[in-house]
């Protein structure tokens, strides 16, 4: 137990030393604002040099990696389906997949699925 706190304390001061140390390397100064200002021949930019950005393509975006990340959670339950009992295996698939469900009409009922209003 010592030896574990002793383990934990030295990761811990290694770990604040080297944030401590990019910290003060990384320090920004002032001399540097003209550098990082947009330049466009010499003259202030007219526009924002952001471009548009469409919150539809985020949000189908986000979407998709959730439901992404909910099939690779699928995968392991076919070979479970061997090795668990079945009746067990059937509920908890069952569930996992009423979930996907809900959360897919309730997307679909938000009208997050629409491309067009």
């Amino acid at each position: 137990m010592i030896i574990m706190l002793m383990n934990m304390i030295i990761i811990f001061s290694i770990t604040n030393i080297m944030m401590i140390l990019a910290l003060m390397l990384s320090k920004k100064s002032f001399y540097d604002r003209e550098k990082n200002s947009p330049f466009e021949c010499g003259f202030d930019p007219k526009s924002s040099s952001r471009l548009p950005f469409s919150l539809r393509f985020f949000l189908i975006t986000i979407i998709f990696l959730i439901f992404d990340v909910e099939i690779t959670l699928i995968f392991p339950m076919i070979p479970m389906m061997f090795k668990a009992e079945l009746l067990n295996w059937f509920f908890t698939s069952t569930f996992f997949i009423m979930i996907l469900l809900l959360g897919l009409f309730h997307e679909w009922k938000q009208g997050a699925l629409e491309w067009t209003n």
